[in-house]
């Protein structure tokens, strides 16, 4: 195990929690004093290390012998990392039919407290303008098409929870910066089964996009084909809209 020298990490406190954490790893249990031997630290440091892993739930104590072991909240947040990974996988060859059927950019979201979060995006072969939306990045519900989506499935209560923890802003002219019409919007996606942004977030850049639907409910999930404002007038909305629904009954069917 490498003993702790001289930290590059900003914050030494983090590199010595993953460290008494990674030692637990290759270990059943360990001892206090076989950590801070195996570790190069003041047996106080590592109580004090201990304790709060202990507080925060990933390790505990057996009563019996004072050893220290890892918990599975550890295992809980890998299992959450791959449920993320395997929905990707089964989503992204949907996603990319999308762009090979409308030759436009095609994003998935996954919601994050009050906004979506990219979390997969196939940038179209042929698109001379490109998106700038990344992977990783969030955006607003009131203002995108997968918010608009996603935020026509939740109960009221939280959706209005959601709005008032937002930034509203008019981002565009077009931005729906008034609840009310925000809500009247949400009534056109129920009806229609998308949702839409209308050069809302962005000048110049329209979105059609659907939130996967489960029997249980409302899942976190919505997709969307973003384009050009040029290349997305009203009529080719409505061929789109064609594949859009398609992909959402596929969807979820497939994964709820």
């Amino acid at each position: 195990m490498t003993m702790i020298t001289e930290s590059k990490n900003p914050i030494q406190v983090a590199d010595r929690l993953f460290l008494v954490l990674e030692t637990l790893a290759e270990h059943s249990s360990c001892g206090l004093i076989e950590l801070s031997t195996q570790l190069n630290l003041h047996k106080s440091t590592i109580h004090r290390l201990l304790t709060s892993l202990t507080y925060l739930g990933y390790v505990k104590q057996d009563d019996a012998n004072g050893k220290y072991s890892l918990t599975f909240k550890i295992a809980e947040l890998s299992n959450k990392m791959l449920s993320k990974v395997d929905i990707i996988e089964i989503v992204h060859p949907h996603l990319k039919k999308l762009m090979e059927q409308t030759g436009e950019t095609v994003h998935f979201v996954q919601l994050e407290d009050t906004q979506a979060i990219y979390i997969d995006k196939v940038e179209a072969y042929q698109n001379s303008i490109r998106m700038v939306s990344m992977v990783g990045n969030h955006v607003p519900l009131y203002c995108s098409g997968v918010g608009k989506a996603i935020a026509a499935s939740l109960p009221e209560v939280e959706l209005k929870r959601i709005w008032e923890a937002t930034d509203i802003r008019q981002r565009t002219p077009h931005t729906i910066v008034d609840y009310d019409a925000f809500l009247k919007e949400l009534e056109g996606v129920h009806t229609n089964g998308y949702a839409m942004d209308n050069e809302e977030n962005e000048m110049g850049v329209r979105c059609i996009a659907a939130a996967l639907s489960s029997d249980r409910g409302h899942t976190p999930y919505a997709f969307s084909i973003s384009a050009p404002a040029n290349r997305l007038p009203d009529e080719k909305v409505a061929i789109y809209a064609k594949y859009i629904l398609e992909a959402k009954h596929l969807l979820s069917k497939e994964l709820f």
